[in-house]
């Protein structure tokens, strides 16, 4: 049997699989979880979207559900409706915008997800909605930096905490059947990310966004979407994807778009980016043929109940701070092809010290460019 180039992207799959479809909940991925792996493989934000795709207050619970909140709760719902003002009254107050009453005092906040994924018709309530929730987004996230900095949690702490979160979505993952051949994570070393650091243009330690990475390795590449699904499903909130982070040359987007059955088109999607799609990010330090998917994901955790902030102002900024994880999706051939020849790790890492050494001696006087290390 000929083995396949890991080179060139895999065909386009024609519909999920019954068994896949299982795994997935018994429900088909649909225009929203299509959009959302998309903006996982591009790297784009949320912010510029123009539609969002919640056709129920169900699905908004279980989106909700992924930034760790169960409005059945009343400190989580009281929660949600701080921030939902507060947006309103920014852009009322700061850029002049008029709302009708239904979005400004809503008899559910989740009506907004809702209002915000209407198609057809008049769309200038649907609009606002999207407005609405993209000052919702903001907000939350500038809430959990600041409940960050108000406790006494380390970085060290935190990146414990979601390591916690990803090891029980992984066992889900098993648990369920999804057909993995491995889900498994790993820490940098304070001496690669030294290395790390003086390799990259942008020195400085805010820039490592991978002390903490997850790969997940699946057992053919037909089951990489579907692995992307269950991930924005049951773990990821698609909107804390970090934006210009994510690489991606391992899925085109035929095959992305023929995930559901029939088939959606390009145009059916809001992330699309048709400029940038023909191109794919590289790593210099990677070898030509490396293929990959990885994406950087500010997840949430939820901070322990001793070391949150006591009085209101603990009560308004919530209960989760944000950990950046890098999650890395391939399947097993892949895995094995990007461990041979040019692709081994070793000799990235010789490509790596290499641009290292040159920079510290010869700084800013030698031309950056890809380093290959002769093989043997």
């Amino acid at each position: 049997m000929q083995e396949p180039d890991p080179a060139r992207p895999a065909p386009a799959t024609a519909a999920l699989s019954a068994s896949l479809l299982e795994r997935l909940g018994g429900q088909p991925m649909g225009l929203g979880d299509l959009d959302a792996i998309r903006l996982l493989l591009r790297g784009n934000s949320v912010i510029d979207w123009h539609r969002v795709h919640f056709l129920s207050r169900a699905e908004v619970d279980r989106f909700l559900r992924l930034h760790l909140l169960d409005l059945r709760n009343p400190e989580d719902r009281a929660r949600l409706q701080h921030v939902h003002r507060e947006a309103v009254n920014y852009l009322i107050q700061h850029l002049g915008l008029q709302f009708p009453p239904e979005l400004i005092d809503p008899d559910d906040v989740r009506d907004i997800f809702v209002l915000a994924s209407q198609t057809g018709g008049f769309r200038r309530k649907q609009i606002h909605a999207c407005v609405i929730l993209k000052l919702m987004h903001v907000i939350s996230h500038m809430d959990a930096a600041e409940l960050r900095f108000q406790t006494s949690l380390s970085e060290s702490a935190i990146l414990e905490l979601a390591e916690q979160r990803i090891v029980r979505a992984a066992a889900r993952m098993r648990e369920a059947g999804f057909p993995i051949a491995a889900f498994y994570g790993s820490r940098k070393t304070r001496n690669s990310i030294i290395t790390k650091l003086l390799a990259k243009k942008e020195n400085t330690a805010v820039t490592i966004f991978d002390k903490l990475r997850f790969r997940i390795v699946t057992e053919e590449r037909a089951e990489v979407v579907p692995a992307l699904g269950w991930l924005i499903r049951e773990l990821v909130p698609f909107n804390f994807v970090i934006p210009g982070q994510s690489h991606n040359s391992l899925v085109p987007l035929e095959a992305l778009l023929s995930a559901t059955d029939p088939p959606a088109r390009a145009s059916d999607l809001h992330s699309v980016d048709a400029e940038r799609e023909a191109g794919l990010d590289s790593n210099p330090f990677s070898g030509d043929s490396f293929r990959i998917i990885n994406f950087i994901i500010d997840l949430p955790v939820r901070v322990p109940d001793a070391v949150h902030p006591a009085g209101a102002a603990g009560q308004l900024l919530g209960r989760t701070v944000l950990a950046l994880v890098e999650f890395q999706v391939l399947d097993r051939e892949t895995a094995r092809c990007n461990e041979e020849g040019q692709n081994a790790h070793h000799f990235y890492k010789d490509r790596q010290r290499a641009i290292v050494e040159t920079r510290l001696r010869k700084g800013g006087r030698h031309k950056p460019g890809r380093v290959t290390p002769a093989v043997g």
